[in-house]
C-alpha cells in the first residue's frame, strides 16, 4: 500500500520560488509509488492561532481545519517546506502546525528547507526539529537544503545549475531515510498501539 506523505508549504508571499521545491517534491514522491499531497498553508488560510483544533467543542471547529485534521491523523509521513525568514521560521507554516498537536503524534517528519541565498535555510531547518520532536514526531536526520532557490529549479519544476543538481543527489536519500521511518513506524503500530 502506498505511504500518505502530506508535503507542507508555508510561504505566504507573493513571488514564492520555494513552492517550486514543494511541487517537486511532491513529484518526485509520487514518482516513488507515494500517495502524496501539497498542503499550502496560504490556500488552507487557517487565521492567527486563537484556538488550537482540539480547543473546540467535537464537530465545532471551522470546517477546513477539520478538514486538515482528518488528513493529519491519516497520513503516515510528513515533509516541511520552509523557507528562512530573518534567520528564522517562516511565520505562516508555524501558525499552522500550532493550530494541531495529538493529530501529529507517532509518524515521521522531514525538512527540506530553501531560501534566496547561499545558506538555503540551514538554520530555519534546524529550528524546525526542535519544534517537530515537540510536537510529537520523529524527525529523520537527512535534510535538504536548496540555494539559492530561484536557480535551483525553473518554473516547471526542473532543477536547474548546481543547486539542482546538488537536489537531484540529495533526494533519493532524504526519501529513503523518510520511507524507513514510516515503515518502522507503521509497523510498531501494527505490533502495539501507541501508549497515549
Amino acid at each position: 500500500m502506498a505511504q500518505n506523505i502530506l508535503v507542507f508549504y508555508g510561504s505566504y508571499r507573493s513571488d514564492r520560488f520555494g513552492i517550486r521545491l514543494a511541487d517537486y517534491l511532491v513529484a518526485q514522491f509520487r514518482a516513488r509509488g507515494a500517495d502524496a499531497e501539497l498542503i499550502d498553508a496560504k490556500a488552507v488560510g487557517l487565521p492567527m492561532l486563537d484556538r488550537m483544533y482540539k480547543e473546540h467543542p467535537k464537530g465545532q471547529a471551522p470546517e477546513d481545519m477539520e478538514r486538515l485534521a482528518q488528513k493529519i491523523r491519516k497520513a503516515d509521513a510528513f515533509v516541511f517546506v520552509t523557507g528562512e525568514y530573518n534567520w528564522g521560521m517562516q511565520p505562516g507554516l508555524k501558525n499552522l502546525t500550532d493550530h494541531f498537536l495529538e493529530e501529529w503524534f507517532w509518524r515521521p517528519a522531514a525538512i527540506a528547507s530553501y531560501s534566496a541565498g547561499r545558506l538555503a535555510g540551514a538554520r530555519s531547518n534546524s529550528m524546525w526539529h526542535g519544534t517537530l520532536s515537540e510536537m510529537g514526531m520523529v524527525v529523520i536526520s537527512s535534510t535538504l537544503t536548496v540555494g539559492p532557490i530561484k536557480d535551483a529549479i525553473d518554473e516547471h519544476g526542473k532543477p536547474t545549475g548546481p543547486a539542482g543538481q546538488a537536489l537531484e543527489k540529495s533526494f533519493p536519500r532524504f526519501a529513503d531515510d523518510l520511507a524507513w521511518w514510516t515503515e518502522a513506524t507503521q509497523a510498531q503500530k501494527a505490533k502495539r498501539p501507541p501508549p497515549y
